[in-house]
């Protein structure tokens, strides 16, 4: 059975350079319709007005929580029907080589990258109405970069009670769940060792804050403090995520 897998390209500014230059995402979205096999995309930028997120997120998120971790200045999300597929794309001189090397050179190297693949678990949301199927939407990013003390243990836990926590977010449109997966791949940036990630998604930043301003966010506070032992970080990021439309879909 294939397994759906997205490749996480995850951009940092380099410290080093005082100068901000903006990325270019219509050069992303236009070379990303050479990538041989990609199903969908999404760019995710931060959310640049985003004081209820925030606001929201310092009052109720879910320690360990890392708000003191550099965010990211965007996060780009290729997705593709099997293994294969990306490991073929991913291989010196593949496409995906060209828009990172397009993309920091735009930038004038104030850019940074790394790369994580990543199997995809989607989660149905009720009562999501047509209206809400827009290019433009708000996700809070999730990132656990530590470790479980027993990973089975800790994945079993997870899948069995979160995801029915998240889905009753008020608002809440999109569910998704992602766990790394061995790869291999050409492209020469560093790779990034999430233990798991997720991404919920909502219409525009209010609506974000006031899921995480909810009721079920006190349940899920209630349900992480019965997670099976974790050390690390857990990151929270409020962006603004543009959706893809490839020319073959």
């Amino acid at each position: 059975m294939n397994v759906e897998v997205c490749l996480f390209l995850i951009g940092h500014r380099n410290d080093t350079h005082r100068e901000r230059r903006d990325i270019d995402l219509s050069l992303i979205h236009a070379a990303s319709q050479n990538v041989e096999g990609l199903r969908r995309f999404v760019i995710h930028r931060p959310v640049e007005s985003a004081k209820p997120a925030q606001s929201a997120q310092s009052a109720n998120s879910d320690p360990p929580s890392t708000e003191h971790a550099l965010s990211p200045c965007c996060v780009l999300q290729w997705y593709f029907d099997d293994l294969d597929r990306v490991e073929t794309v991913l291989q010196r001189g593949g496409a995906i080589h060209g828009i990172v090397d397009q993309t920091i050179n735009a930038a004038h190297d104030h850019l940074a990258f790394e790369q994580q693949l990543m199997a995809v678990r989607k989660f149905a949301i009720p009562n999501v109405h047509e209206s809400s199927n827009q290019s433009e939407k708000c996700t809070y990013l999730v990132g656990y970069e530590g470790e479980a003390q027993d990973f089975d243990a800790w994945l079993t836990h997870y899948m069995t009670h979160h995801p029915p926590l998240m889905a009753q977010l008020p608002g809440i449109r999109e569910l998704e769940i992602y766990t790394r997966v061995d790869y291999r791949t050409g492209l020469n940036i560093p790779r990034a060792v999430a233990m798991q990630r997720n991404k919920v998604v909502f219409d525009d930043p209010a609506a974000l804050a006031a899921a995480l301003a909810s009721p079920v966010r006190a349940l899920m506070k209630k349900d992480f403090d019965a997670f099976p032992p974790y050390s690390g970080p857990a990151s929270h990021f409020p962006m603004r995520s543009i959706y893809g439309n490839l020319k073959w879909t």
